[in-house]
């Protein structure tokens, strides 16, 4: 029998509806008491031509907003934060109809065509895995991928929740990926810096005027940053450079309520 999308988003949703006080995985959820396979054994997903889902590539809404899938996601490269999500949901099915295994390299993503492969590589400590993504999500806490437990297992971020990564689209046949960045060590490597960017103005008087009626809101400094992108200069008003990931969700959530619905993080 066919599911609609509506249908698919909503068993994927549950997932979306809260974070575990402790980790960045989803209330309930978490991983296995003990993992069924040797997740070091698990090889990355392998690119390959596939016919794109049926219902999974259709505009949707969540939390009112809305989400357009692209049709074409060459050149596609981001960075964030990923978060991951394991044996609550192990077998239920994903927005793409196929079953979710928290054992496979899978991913997540809000609006990447479903199949599509991603290399995700965490900033931290230079890791590097490949992944399928077959699913829609994470709507929560200004992620950008979500990510199967033995994928977060790979990359380092189970413990933790959430990982500082890169991800890029790579195709079928692709035999040489983006070499990954060195893991930080030393003095050599300058640390990450994130960012919570809550404007991005072409007018620097409309960027000052965000960040004036946003002092109440004691963000911590707010400061603009100038930046020519061809013939135009932009003015991004920002807070940072931010102690964690779990101070940006709280920043976020600080942000929204001045009615500031579309700050993110930004990493540099």
């Amino acid at each position: 029998m066919r599911k609609s999308l509506p249908i698919l988003l909503a068993l994927f949703l549950a997932a979306c509806s809260g974070v575990h006080k402790k980790g960045g995985y989803f209330e309930d959820d978490g991983p296995p008491k003990r993992a069924s396979v040797d997740i070091a054994s698990i090889d990355d997903a392998v690119p390959r031509a596939e016919p794109l889902s049926e219902y999974g590539n259709r505009p949707y809404v969540v939390h009112g907003r809305a989400y357009y899938p692209l049709k074409d996601a060459n050149g596609y490269k981001e960075r964030g934060i990923a978060s991951w999500y394991g044996k609550k949901f192990h077998g239920r099915r994903t927005s793409s109809g196929e079953p979710y295994d928290m054992y496979a390299m899978t991913a997540a993503h809000k609006t990447l065509p479903l199949p599509s492969y991603v290399q995700v590589q965490n900033l931290k400590n230079g890791r590097s895995v490949i992944v399928r993504v077959n699913d829609r999500g994470p709507f929560i806490d200004n992620r950008i991928i979500d990510l199967s437990f033995s994928a977060a297992t790979k990359l380092g971020i189970v413990g933790t929740g959430t990982g500082i990564v890169q991800v890029a689209v790579v195709g079928a046949g692709t035999t040489e990926f983006s070499e990954p960045t060195p893991a930080p060590s030393g003095r050599t490597h300058a640390p990450l810096r994130l960012y919570l960017q809550l404007g991005a103005f072409t007018n620097h008087e409309n960027a000052d005027n965000l960040r004036s009626r946003l002092r109440p809101a004691q963000l911590g400094p707010i400061f603009i940053t100038s930046e020519a992108q061809g013939s135009v200069r932009m003015f991004r008003v920002r807070v940072g450079p931010l102690a964690s990931v779990a101070e940006s969700d709280r920043l976020v959530q600080r942000a929204m309520e001045y009615g500031i619905a579309d700050a993110h993080i930004v990493i540099e």
